[in-house]
Parts: C-alpha cells; structure tokens; sequence
C-alpha cells in the first residue's frame, strides 16, 4: 500500500496508526537497540542466532515504522459523524438484509488500513463495498462472492464514529 494517492481513512483509523507508530518508536526501538547490545555481548557475530534474529526484528520494525509514517502523511480523513444523506459512502455504517437468507448484517465502509471483519468493518474496496456505494435504503446490491451472487437490501445507512476505539485521554 506504499506510493502515491491520498489514502481515505476514518478519524479512528488514523488514531490507531499514530498509537501504533508512538508505540513503535518510544517502546519498541528502544528495547529491540537493548536486545541487540545483550546478543552483541555474547561473542562470534557470524555464529549468533539471537544477534541475527534481533537485527531482523530491528529491520522489521523500522520498515513498519516508515510505512506508518507514509500512511499518515497520505491520510484523507474523512469523519462518518460529518457526513450525512441517505446513500452509502465511505465511512457509512450500514445494516442489510440477505435475501436469500432472510438474516440482516451490520457493515460499515472503512479504508483498506482499517478493514477487520470481526468488527464487520469492510475495506471500502472490497466487492461487498463496491456494490453497496452510492445505494439508498431500498435498493438491493448484488455481490458476486465466491459461493455465486448475492443479493442485499439496504435496510439503513447511518454515519457515526465509533468511540470505542479511541485511545483514552490522559
């Protein structure tokens, strides 16, 4: 997901990229910098596993850390609680019913950064996202998924920003 673009994300999905970066940068570099001094200590380069395993986890985290920074600089947050309207769009929450099976499900249309499935958050690039954009209340989506089509209807679009995963204050 490096390059170039802006990348669409939700308040709460730039929250947690900043926590994790803070996190990477005061805790983990840190500590990783004490691992490597420890195995350093013990002798042979060539023939330390802990040194190579640290200075791998070393290059792991540091390319994570470029990455995080790259995405926060691209980031074109858009807040669901400012939005509004009756059709889905990024950011919207949204509650469809499966024709076929008569059960209703919860989505709502994040960045591909944010999307988690036990949460029910879909990348807004996904196909269920795709077909769902720009519909109202009413109207039914046909997905293609790997099982053949299947159809939603849109029962409600909403917009808010769940809070539940904002870092506490302090």
């Amino acid at each position: 997901m490096s390059g170039s673009g802006n990348i669409p994300m939700t308040p709460s999905g730039l929250r947690k990229l900043k926590a994790e970066l803070k996190h990477l940068q005061t805790v983990e570099r840190g500590k990783i910098s004490r691992e490597i001094e420890v195995a350093r200590a013990h002798g042979d380069l060539r023939e330390n596993a802990e040194y190579h395993a640290a200075k791998e986890k070393q290059s792991h985290i540091e390319g994570r850390i470029l990455d995080l920074n790259d995405w926060i600089a691209r980031a074109e947050v858009i807040d669901p609680a400012k939005l509004g309207g009756d059709k889905v769009v990024f950011g919207a929450t949204v509650d469809l019913l499966d024709v076929e099976s008569d059960k209703t499900v919860t989505y709502r249309l994040v960045g591909e950064l944010e999307a988690d499935l036990k949460k029910r958050w879909i990348a807004v690039t996904s196909p269920v996202a795709r077909a769902l954009i720009g519909k109202k209340v009413g109207d039914v989506a046909t997905v293609q998924s790997p099982g053949g089509t299947r159809e939603f209807e849109v029962q409600e679009v909403r917009f808010e920003d769940p809070q539940e995963d904002a870092p506490a204050e302090g």
